[in-house]
């Protein structure tokens, strides 16, 4: 038997965290005692069932994982190896890892960089994995330490903290948006060069505006993302990977007619293992990971469901880790 949190429609929605065995598991050819998992944003939508995340029923939460293999049919992985586990539809069509105990398909797992605890690869997560996916796609794009100013919107949140954290150690000069005055000083620790409030592209703007971000790493998509492009640099790029504020983008072609603006998509559920492999590989390379306790909180898995709340009401800053196993 083991802990798991566990959402069901019969026929309506229930989140609890709940003893199960076995049997209860997916099929899989690999078998994990999950150490740490997460709570991201699409984690908290799922849990407090404020969008159709969830596709089968009864479903465990839990899009990422960090445990340690225990049986395998899979030919990679052995008892005993350290591994992650973002994304792949876990978590939505196959059940995840807020977990005592999941069960994967070998070919969605990668090692875990001996750079990291399994408490810190999960205080990076989904959100701190596509931030650097973020980075890499600003990177190929052409753009350098030193091009200008990198807006980082969100920047309180999962994605927002560790673009933050990554871009200024890399030497860029990041200007963090947030809703939140009061946590400018967590920002600038973070390495943020400046701070500005959110409302300065919340509302909506005019469709090409004064030339300001030479790049920008956008976790909230609607007025905010197509303000952001409105202000891009000429020739700058723009790395889109959320929704926060909405699914919406009204937005006109002008800056990408006339100042060649970039808007690069960025998506990390199906990325492919060689992308995941070296996101990872730069975060443990270009990622401060003393950073990553300013960032994070940890909660046991009978706490979940709460902090899935918090985060839902904008309660929540940085990371959530979960700490299934006392």
């Amino acid at each position: 038997m083991f802990q798991a949190l566990v959402l069901d429609k019969t026929p309506e929605f229930s989140a609890s965290v709940r003893e199960v065995d076995d049997s209860f598991l997916p099929e899989g050819d690999v078998t994990l005692d999950v150490e740490y998992s997460t709570i991201n944003f699409k984690d908290a939508l799922a849990i407090t069932n404020r969008s159709p995340i969830v596709r089968s029923w009864p479903m465990v939460a839990g899009i990422d994982g960090a445990g340690t293999v225990t049986a395998s049919e899979s030919g990679p992985w052995k008892a005993g190896d350290q591994v992650i586990l973002n994304g792949f539809g876990v978590g939505e069509l196959h059940k995840g890892c807020l977990a005592q105990r999941a069960r994967l398909k070998g070919q969605w797992l990668i090692r875990r960089p001996e750079r990291f605890s399994a408490k810190q690869a999960m205080a990076i997560g989904t959100a701190g994995y596509t931030a650097m996916l973020c980075v890499l796609a600003l990177e190929k794009h052409g753009l350098q330490p030193g091009d200008g100013e990198v807006l980082v919107t969100g920047a309180t949140g999962g994605v927002g903290s560790i673009a933050v954290a990554v871009l200024s150690k890399l030497g860029y000069q990041v200007v963090a948006a947030t809703g939140k005055a009061a946590e400018a000083d967590y920002l600038k620790g973070l390495g943020a060069s400046a701070v500005i409030d959110r409302a300065e592209l919340a509302a909506p703007g005019k469709p090409l505006q004064k030339e300001r971000w030479a790049g920008v790493v956008d976790a909230v998509g609607s007025h905010t993302l197509a303000n952001a492009c409105a202000q891009t640099r000429y020739r700058g790029a723009v790395a889109a990977c959320g929704l926060a504020q909405g699914a919406d983008l009204p937005a006109t072609v002008m800056p990408f007619i006339l100042r060649a603006v970039a808007l690069l998509g960025v998506e990390s559920v199906m990325a492919p293992l060689a992308l995941r492999e070296r996101a990872w590989s730069r975060l443990a390379q270009d990622l401060d990971a003393a950073k990553l306790d300013a960032i994070t909180t940890e909660v046991p898995l009978s706490e979940a469901i709460a902090h899935a709340e918090l985060l839902m009401q904008g309660k929540v800053r940085g990371r959530i880790t979960v700490r299934n196993r006392d």
